[in-house]
């Protein structure tokens, strides 16, 4: 299966268009795996929009089974019908991509689109957190050019935490509350009436606390960075040192935040050649 050079600009410009700081970084790569990390971006786009979308959710979940058909299709040797799916499969061979990771993905997704993303318990959020960001990292070392699991599960646990914090006033208008039921109950705040929640004064201590966990992963992802090869790792800790500054935003404007933190382009510009180049 060969590669469709219209298909990898209609992808680029998708990638660029979406305004994710990680475009810095995956700017670092050499071409085969700017292009491979790009359409993996694009396929973790288009199943997260279809989650976060105005459609009812009978027509979400069949949208996912459709994609999940296609990761199938692929994984049998298989043309998918989805242009996106059948540039993905190039790289998903080049790059050896596991196709459980993929499927992760989707199940993530799917967690969104069925609306019970409401105080999960730390054991299910951790799960949301593997499923949607760990899986995407174990895919995005493949594709910097290592084998590296523990710098994906850390890394992704930190982003995926640090947009949670982010986006805490965002994601309840949307109906969902990702803060874990543990923490809430720890700090007093019972039921599950979203405004409610937002305004108990306690809720700046449970942020507090899941914000700490974040940066453990933090951390340990750095830990896990140091025994990988250098060169690949590169775009994994531009990755941390463009989204670590928002947890510290976070920390200094106090919990939750009632505006979108983003570092601007010059910022992340410099994030990324700073760690591109040292």
């Amino acid at each position: 299966m060969k590669g469709n050079p219209d298909m990898d600009a209609w992808i680029e410009r998708r990638v660029r268009r979406s305004g994710s700081s990680f475009f810095w970084a995956m700017r670092l790569l050499p071409l085969p795996r700017r292009r491979a990390i790009y359409a993996l971006y694009a396929f973790c786009r288009e199943v997260d929009d279809i989650a976060d979308g105005p459609r009812p959710e009978g027509d979400k979940h069949r949208l996912l089974d459709e994609w999940r058909l296609a990761i199938d299709m692929i994984a049998d040797g298989k043309p998918p019908p989805q242009p996106l799916a059948a540039a993905l499969a190039v790289h998903i061979r080049s790059f050896d991509l596991p196709i459980k990771d993929l499927v992760a993905v989707i199940d993530g997704c799917r967690m969104d689109a069925s609306g019970c993303m409401i105080r999960p318990s730390m054991a299910t959020l951790d799960l949301y957190c593997d499923r949607v960001s760990s899986s995407v990292g174990r895919m995005a070392v493949r594709i910097f050019g290592a084998v590296c699991d523990p710098v994906a599960f850390h890394q992704g646990r930190a982003l995926q935490l640090t947009n949670i914090l982010r986006d805490v006033g965002e994601d309840a208008r949307s109906g969902r509350l990702y803060l874990p039921d543990e923490l809430l109950t720890g700090h007093g705040i019972d039921g599950e009436d979203i405004p409610a929640i937002l305004a108990n004064p306690a809720l700046s201590d449970v942020c507090r606390a899941l914000g700490r966990i974040a940066r453990d992963h933090y951390r340990a992802a750095r830990a896990a960075m140091a025994d990988g090869p250098k060169q690949a790792m590169r775009p994994a800790r531009t990755m941390l040192a463009l989204y670590e500054p928002i947890l510290d935003r976070l920390e200094r404007s106090g919990w939750p935040s009632s505006a979108r933190i983003r570092l601007s382009k010059s910022k992340r510009l410099w994030c990324a050649l700073r760690t591109g180049l040292f």
